[in-house]
Order: structure tokens, then sequence, then C-alpha cells
């Protein structure tokens, strides 16, 4: 009886362990494939302003406006020209992170805000750099 206790307690002190590291990894894999769909987006969005001359209102003009991220949240989107720059999002120093247009996830609590150094914004999975930079705001 005292071989299976010491042996239950060596499976729950190895499971007390790998379970935070399995739900890490559940996090990056999502991040990864939310970059992986903006990157799609982003060259459907690109496409269409080489052949239309500017980049569209929305996403539904590109077929992407019901694509959703591994959240369940759907993908934020606005176009640079035209919108004021209270819209757009911002960097440590509020300047716009993009001169063509923003896409970005609102991550795993679905808020956010326009500067990067609002709390709520930290998990966001952004575009940065006019596409240079994909990842999560608490990165960049």
């Amino acid at each position: 009886m005292l071989e299976v206790c010491v042996v239950v307690a060596i499976i729950g002190i190895l499971a007390a362990i790998a379970i935070p590291s399995m739900f890490h990894y559940i996090h990056k894999a999502r991040v990864t494939r939310t970059i992986a769909e903006m990157k799609l987006i982003e060259q459907s969005l690109i496409n269409y302003s080489l052949s239309n001359g500017q980049f569209p209102e929305s996403l539904d003009a590109v077929g992407c406006g019901d694509l959703t991220d591994c959240w369940g949240n759907p993908y934020q989107y606005t176009r640079v020209a035209g919108n004021p720059v209270g819209r757009l999002r911002k960097n440590k120093y509020l300047v716009p992170v993009n001169t063509d247009f923003d896409l970005y996830s609102k991550g795993k609590d679905g808020k956010s805000v326009s500067p990067f150094t609002a709390k709520a914004s930290r998990d966001d999975v952004v575009r940065a750099n006019n596409g240079g930079y994909f990842g999560l705001v608490e990165y960049y």
C-alpha cells in the first residue's frame, strides 16, 4: 500500500510539472497559427491594393470578413488612409505602427485598445512595421 501511495505521489508531481508546460505550448501554437492566418490575410489585402489602387474598407472585400482567430475573435482591420490617428494602433511612443493598414487579433482575452502599452493589448497578435513584424504585442 505504501508503494502505491509513493507511485501516486510521483505521478502527481510529474503532472504538476508537465501541465503548465503543456498549456504554454498550446498558447504558443495558437499564436503561431494566428500569425500564419494574418500573413495570408495580409497577402490578400496587398493583392487587392495592387488591383484596385487602394486598400479595401473592410476584410469582407477580400473574402476574409468571417475569419476568426484561434480564440474565436474576428480579425481586426483598419485602413490607415482616411482614418483618424486615434483609431490606429500605436507603439509605446504613441506613434502609429503602420502606414498602410492595421491588422490584428485581440488575443486570448478578446479585449484590445489602441496603444500597445495598455494592459488589454499585451496579448494581442499584431502586424506592425508594415508587415515587418508579426507577433505578440508584449514582445514588440
